[in-house]
């Protein structure tokens, strides 16, 4: 996922959660995700154009991973409050995502899954051909994020 000021999407919705003091009722899935800023994103661009690279298929992330209850938190903390996590059967949550699809409420089976999926990419074959690491660490990037999203909301 890439993000940035002007972010549209699932991490937008994540931060109205979390601007809200709602709890975060799927604290019980476990994933992680790779993310790329697009400060970062920008930098390996430049660094394609200046370098003479090899050909080839690259991923392009931050370093590291995030959870979704990681993300809670870290929005909570740029907020000044306090992350609500609920850990609520899986079991439950997929009858209620279930019935989200057949009533169309907001939680829905694909909704559910991309919020609670992993996705992880490795950005290492990529940072050896630069030789060099990427200029914001994934939480300095999300901290950029979530800042943007403050001004604008």
């Amino acid at each position: 996922m890439i993000h940035g000021p002007g972010n549209k999407g699932n991490l937008n919705l994540l931060y109205a959660f979390a601007k809200r003091g709602l709890p975060f009722p799927l604290a019980a899935f476990d994933n992680q995700r790779s993310f790329l800023s697009v400060d970062n994103l920008c930098w390996v661009i430049y660094q394609l154009l200046e370098k003479q690279i090899p050909s080839g298929v690259f991923q392009v992330a931050n370093n590291g991973t995030f959870s979704t209850n990681e993300l809670i938190k870290l929005m909570a903390k740029s907020l000044g409050k306090k992350a609500r996590l609920w850990a609520i059967s899986p079991k439950l949550i997929d009858a209620a995502a279930k019935m989200g699809d057949v009533l169309h409420l907001p939680l829905t089976s694909e909704r559910l899954q991309k919020l609670t999926e992993s996705y992880m990419v490795s950005n290492q074959k990529l940072l050896n051909q630069l030789g060099t690491a990427m200029p914001l660490s994934g939480k300095e990037g999300l901290r950029k994020t979530f800042e943007a999203f403050k001004e604008n909301q």
